[in-house]
């Protein structure tokens, strides 16, 4: 009689990783929206981007009650220069409670389990899961002992897993997991790999790149089926990163490798539709994506340099009504550049909100605009109908009318 293979229990709480399309974390394309959004088309799980744990901790919780989100703010430093200005409050996480219930695996940046422990506790009542990041390769994060710097210290890096499982997955039941990137050897990372799955982790992702290797390279799959079968045998899910573009790949790869799930990202990035099936007609033109990602974003008052940089990620960069959104200064702007008309009113409302003053140009633009639509609603002739039916024209001082202010904007 053959035993069933050892699985790491999933506790009540947590979320198994296995058979799962998920949103990678990345920085600034992993916020609020364009989670909600890759929900919205298919993914099983998002993992929000990585947060310093040193951030989270000191915050201040509040269920804001326009969003309905929970906001993680703490209160911005002025460094001293201008003691007088208005104290502001800057928001470190938010998350949907009811939207992203037992889906929403909550990032880690640390080098210390005293402070990933403290930080996770604050966020772990409302989370499917917490992942440590020991694979980002970038300097902000290395040089703080965190990202794949924990790579070299395999030791500390079981210590830090070891503390969360312990004292933060057992008390609230949910599950830990990690993500790394290769070594520099398949031995090395078959070592690092084992001691990981001895911490008592749920789930175990691999980058398929070494920590010197950048997202235009291809990505190394030679290592792949080895971290998969030792995961299998410690029973700890394995889930693989790296070039994987649409549903469709993924499970052809899940299957090809033996791994159990897999991350989209730079995909997902440009667009989350890519987790839509082929049967549901895969991905979606690029003006729907914008639309749909805009009224999410309208719906949690996004910060609008977050949602400005996410729409640039969405956008082919070479028409004209991308570069018309790069020069927007808030979500009323946007909608009139993208011809959200039906969104304008939650804009301004948000624009209000988050204490968004339109630029004069803008303003007298769009005042224009309105003025052009009542003229003719009223039954007034445009001006390509007054061309036709004109006869011989004058130059304006010669008809003696002087432009309002808002009129030469409009013909800018």
């Amino acid at each position: 009689m053959t035993s069933s293979p050892k699985r790491v229990p999933i506790p009540k709480n947590g979320v198994d990783y296995r058979g799962k399309i998920v949103l990678a974390p990345m920085v600034r394309s992993g916020e609020l929206p364009s989670r909600l959004l890759a929900l919205k088309y298919g993914a099983d799980l998002v993992w929000g981007p990585e947060t310093i744990d040193k951030s989270m901790i000191g915050t201040t919780k509040r269920i804001n009650p326009v969003t309905s989100t929970i906001d993680y703010s703490r209160v911005s430093s002025n460094g001293g220069r201008n003691p007088s200005a208005p104290v502001k409050e800057s928001n470190i996480y938010r998350l949907h409670p009811a939207q992203e219930n037992g889906r929403l695996i909550f990032q880690i940046g640390t080098s210390s389990p005293t402070t990933a422990v403290e930080a996770a506790k604050l966020v772990a009542p409302h989370v499917a899961g917490i992942d440590v990041n020991a694979g980002c390769p970038k300097p902000f994060s290395t040089s703080g002992g965190m990202g794949a710097a924990l790579l070299q210290t395999p030791d500390h890096l079981a210590s830090i897993l070891s503390a969360l499982v312990t004292e933060v997955g057992s008390v609230f039941d949910i599950g830990i997991s990690v993500k790394i990137r290769l070594l520099e050897t398949p031995g090395k990372t078959e070592a690092l790999v084992r001691k990981l799955c001895g911490t008592g982790i749920t789930g175990l992702t691999v980058h398929c790149r070494t920590t010197p290797m950048r997202p235009r390279e291809r990505a190394i799959r030679d290592q792949l089926r080895m971290i998969a079968d030792v995961c299998r045998h410690e029973g700890v899910a394995c889930v693989m990163n790296g070039d994987v573009k649409s549903r469709e790949e993924a499970q052809q790869l899940m299957e090809e490798f033996r791994v159990d799930g897999a991350m989209l990202a730079t995909a997902a990035e440009a667009n989350p539709s890519s987790f839509r099936t082929n049967e549901q007609g895969g991905l979606l033109p690029w003006r729907e994506v914008v639309q749909d990602y805009m009224k999410i974003a309208l719906d949690v008052d996004n910060k609008w340099g977050n949602t400005k940089f996410t729409l640039g990620q969405l956008m082919p960069g070479k028409l004209e009504v991308s570069r018309k959104v790069t020069r927007c200064k808030g979500y009323t702007e946007a909608c009139e550049a993208l011809d959200l008309e039906d969104l304008l009113d939650r804009a301004r409302a948000v624009d209000e909100r988050l204490s968004i003053s339109r630029t004069p140009d803008a303003a007298a633009v769009s005042k224009a605009k309105s003025m052009n639509k009542t003229a003719q609603a009223a039954g007034g002739r445009t001006g390509g109908e007054r061309s036709s039916t004109s006869g011989t024209r004058h130059s304006l001082s010669e008809r003696g009318v002087g432009r309002s202010t808002a009129e030469a904007a409009l013909a800018i």
